[in-house]
């Protein structure tokens, strides 16, 4: 039994990228791991000072909602990230979070597998490219952790228009084989 903690970073309640992040759980939670969901939506998270704090006390200097979700992600062994594509990225609440991640570096986190689950209005999948370059970036600062798989729902921009996508099923199964 593996601990999952997925965080969905669309501010829009139930959504398209919490309904992949949804599948996600169910598959996992059939599986037998321990899961909890963490919603951005309802977060205060500030942006990082980049004063580097973090990396002499542990943590960051910011007292939000941040901070409790760093040690919630240091305490995972996987983590899951669901956002909307922007622009062909990441959203800036995912960027933000990241950004917010960084006591971590250097620390003994437990998490090795990351996932990216994204959906986007473009059917394309290089679509969500610059989203997976990205957290790669991230992943790149943590040695033991590799990015484990990615699912795209594309043609989604209205809500609940991810509804009958391929990409649901691919989520649930991914879930189920962690």
């Amino acid at each position: 039994m593996k601990k999952v903690l997925v965080i969905t970073t669309s501010m829009r309640k139930n959504g398209n990228s919490e309904a992949l992040a949804d599948e996600f759980l169910r598959g996992a939670k059939e599986a037998g791991h321990e899961t909890e969901k963490i919603t951005l939506q309802d977060k205060k998270i500030g942006f990082c000072r980049g004063c580097l704090a973090c990396q002499k006390i542990g943590s960051c200097v910011i007292d939000d909602d941040a901070n409790e979700i760093v040690e919630k992600m240091r305490e995972a062994e996987v983590l899951v990230f669901a956002t909307p594509i922007y622009y062909y990225e990441m959203c800036g609440q995912m960027k933000t979070m990241l950004d917010r991640a960084n006591p971590l570096y250097g620390t003994d986190y437990v998490f090795r597998d990351l996932y990216l689950l994204a959906t986007a209005a473009d059917g394309e999948d290089s679509a969500m490219d610059g989203a997976i370059k990205g957290l790669e970036g991230f992943i790149a600062c943590f040695e033991k952790a590799r990015l484990a798989g990615t699912v795209f729902g594309g043609n989604a921009d209205e809500k609940g228009s991810i509804q009958g996508n391929p990409a649901l099923e691919q989520a649930y199964q991914m879930g189920k084989k962690i």
